[in-house]
């Protein structure tokens, strides 16, 4: 079933489409059905595509693999990721990282550092037992007092919650907006709802804002976001979808479908 928010629009113009992954390909790893036909059938159509997630946990190799596993045809670099949008920014800083361990090493230019850190950053959550160890009291109080010695603060994403198989679970949001309390600052997010995250993904593909579609599950990192930098959006009713969250949202999708599977049909229909 399809929900459509605007008039149609000439998808012939639409080249380019940004997908997200968590909550669209799959939950807790658990493939959603249709997905890695969809991909084939956009490329088929002459879509340009780029992968963009939110994902702090894994590194984009790690990634990319994860997503062939589930029948999806892609290349590593067609991945737009948080830690390489932090690497960007933080080149050459001295950074308080407190990220789960696989994505350090995709911090490529960034100084990890203990004490004296010109930033902080926290990652995102996991499943693992990994989170209790990176946003334990103690290093918790460590980033307050590197903030309060003047540290900036960052993040690669800011989400409250995320999906999994066994329901909803706390995500690092909470910890950011804590710190941000704690020491009256605002954290810089990276990821996605950014500007500067969707516009690197943007130029990845040399695509214009307007002939370009997001689709994802997140109301607010997802629809909103990518609306605020004037791309069209498609809300899939997957992952940490919740229809009361889309009826009461002030940012509406363009339209909704039941997961990416509808997509490709939804676009050809709308030429």
């Amino acid at each position: 079933m399809e929900t459509e928010r605007v008039t149609r629009i000439d998808s012939r113009s639409m080249a380019a489409i940004l997908l997200d992954v968590d909550g669209v390909f799959h939950v807790s790893g658990r493939p959603i059905d249709g997905a890695g036909d969809a991909v084939r059938r956009l490329r088929e159509d002459g879509h340009r595509l780029r992968f963009v997630t939110n994902n702090t946990t894994s590194s984009r190799a790690d990634l990319a693999e994860d997503l062939r596993a589930l029948g999806v045809q892609l290349d590593d670099e067609e991945l737009e990721t948080t830690p390489r949008a932090a690497a960007r920014t933080l080149a050459g800083k001295r950074v308080l990282a407190l990220t789960m361990a696989a994505i350090r090493p995709e911090l490529e230019g960034v100084e990890l550092v203990g004490d004296d850190a010109d930033a902080v950053l926290l990652g995102g959550a996991d499943e693992t037992d990994e989170p209790n160890r990176v946003f334990s009291y103690m290093n918790l109080a460590r980033a307050f007092a590197e903030l309060e010695a003047g540290a900036d603060l960052y993040c690669l994403h800011k989400n409250r919650w995320w999906q999994t198989s066994r329901g909803p679970l706390l995500d690092s949001g909470a910890f950011i907006a804590g710190l941000e309390y704690a020491a009256g600052v605002e954290a810089t997010v990276l990821g996605k709802p950014s500007p500067a995250f969707f516009g690197a993904a943007l130029d990845a593909l040399d695509a214009d804002p307007e002939r370009t579609w997001m689709v994802g599950d997140d109301l607010e990192a997802d629809v909103a976001g990518a609306k605020g930098c004037g791309l069209r959006t498609i809300l899939v009713r997957t992952g940490k979808f919740r229809e009361q969250a889309l009826e009461e949202a002030l940012v509406k999708p363009d339209a909704v479908v039941d997961s990416l599977g509808d997509v490709p049909g939804f676009l050809a229909r709308s030429s």
